[in-house]
C-alpha cells in the first residue's frame, strides 16, 4: 500500500548473519524492488534475534514482509500476494518443465553441432543428434539417484516388475546407447539397446496411461520427478525404438 507520500513501501525482515544469508530474503527483497516497492530492509544478524522475532510474530521462518502494516509472509506468499503463483490450495505440483529445458538445450545442442560440422543447422544428422543427445541427458537425471529413479520405474515399467534389477541398470543403458549414437560407433551395440528399451518403455507407458488409465509421475528425469506419465515419455521411447530402427538402416545404406 502507498504511504501519504504515495510510495509503496514495504518492511522486510531477513537473516544476515556472519555465516549466513538466507537465499530467500534476497529473493523477496528483489521481488519487492522489481514490484516498485521501497524496502525497509531489517537484519536479523543472530540466532537469537532471529528466534525473538519469530516469537513476536508467531511465525515459524524467515523471512517476513509487511507491506501496510500487513504481514504478507516469506517469500513464496510474497509471489501469490502478486499474483505471480496460484494460492497455494490451488496448485498443481505437476510440471513439465524439466523434460522441456531437457530437450530444448538437446536441439540446441545438435543444431550447434550440425552448424559447426556441415555450415547447415537443418541436417538430418542434427535431428539424430537432438534424439541421442536427449537420451545422454535424461541418462543424467536418472543417474544422480539410481535407486530413487528405479523405485519410481516400478511403478509402471512391465521389464522392470519381472526383473528388478532393471530398473537400475535402465539409466546406465540409456547413457551408453545416447553418446553410441552421437558419436555414430558401434551402432550394432547401440541400435539393439535403444530398440529394446524404447520398445519395452513405449509398450508399459502405453498400457499404464491409455488402457488401465492410472495417472503416475513419469520417472524419465530422475526420481523426484514431477512430470507426469503419457504423452512426453510415450515420445521419448518412441524416439528410442525409431533411432534403434533408424541407425542399422542408415548403416546398411551408406
Amino acid at each position: 500500500m502507498p504511504d501519504i507520500t504515495g510510495e509503496k513501501r514495504a518492511v522486510l525482515y531477513r537473516m544476515v548473519m556472519p555465516d549466513h544469508i538466507c537465499p530467500y530474503g534476497l529473493k523477496s527483497k528483489d521481488l519487492l524492488t522489481r514490484q516498485g516497492y521501497e524496502v525497509e530492509d531489517h537484519h536479523l544478524a543472530t540466532r537469537d534475534e532471529t528466534d525473538a522475532f519469530m516469537a513476536k510474530h508467531k511465525v515459524e521462518t524467515t523471512p517476513q514482509t509487511f507491506i501496510g502494516g500487513v504481514r504478507i509472509g516469506g517469500y513464496d506468499d510474497l509471489r501469490i500476494h502478486f499474483g505471480l503463483d496460484a494460492p497455494e490450495e490451488e496448485q498443481n505440483d505437476t510440471s513439465y518443465q524439466p523434460v522441456i529445458a531437457i530437450f530444448a538445450v538437446a536441439a540446441l545442442l545438435a543444431l550447434g553441432l550440425s552448424w559447426h560440422q556441415y555450415g547447415d543447422v537443418l541436417t538430418l544428422r542434427a535431428f539424430e543428434w537432438f534424439i541421442s543427445l536427449s537420451m545422454t541427458m535424461l541418462a543424467v537425471q536418472k543417474l544422480q539417484d539410481v535407486e530413487s529413479f528405479s523405485t519410481m520405474f516400478l511403478n509402471y515399467d512391465l521389464l522392470a516388475r519381472k526383473w528388478v534389477p532393471y530398473g537400475r541398470i535402465y539409466p546406465f543403458l540409456e547413457a551408453l546407447a545416447g553418446v553410441l549414437m552421437t558419436a555414430g560407433a558401434l551402432v550394432w551395440l547401440s541400435a539393439p539397446i535403444a530398440f529394446l528399451i524404447g520398445l519395452i518403455g513405449a509398450v508399459s507407458i502405453f498400457k499404464a496411461v491409455w488402457i488401465e488409465k492410472r495417472e503416475l509421475k513419469c520417472a524419465c528425469v530422475g526420481g523426484g520427478s514431477n512430470v507426469p506419465l503419457g504423452f512426453v515419455s510415450f515420445t521419448e521411447s518412441m524416439m528410442m525404438l525409431l533411432m534403434g530402427i533408424w541407425m542399422p538402416v542408415k548403416a546398411c545404406l551408406m
